[in-house]
């Protein structure tokens, strides 16, 4: 079973920054699309980051030219680089493999929180 473990969130003030992890076991990155979603209080979880397999990546309007997407496959780990942070970008932030749903099941996510 594939294991996502996310970390790096944390309390930042409005413009401030956060890298997020994200390390996977049992299949290799190297060989699915991956992507970060996030899930804020009271709404569906959504896609906001995405790297297919040849490098391509494309960002939601919401986050495009604040955040980058990146990965290690050597340390088989997978980051979302976060700079400029909005209070609306407060949620828990996952990982997964997948395009436009989630390959696997989730893990537990990393909560990022910014305040005003």
């Amino acid at each position: 079973q594939v294991q996502l473990v996310e970390s790096g969130g944390g309390l930042v003030n409005t413009g401030g920054s956060l890298n997020l992890s994200c390390e996977v076991s049992r299949v290799s990155i190297r060989t699915y699309p991956m992507g970060w979603w996030r899930q804020a209080p009271g709404k569906d979880r959504e896609l906001v980051a995405r790297m297919n397999r040849n490098y391509g990546i494309q960002y939601s309007d919401s986050v495009k030219e604040r955040f980058t997407i990146s990965r290690d496959v050597a340390k088989n780990t997978l980051y979302l680089q976060m700079n400029n942070l909005k209070p609306e970008d407060t949620a828990i932030y996952y990982c997964n493999g997948g395009i436009t749903a989630p390959l696997w099941s989730w893990g537990q996510g990393t909560q990022v929180t910014v305040s005003s």
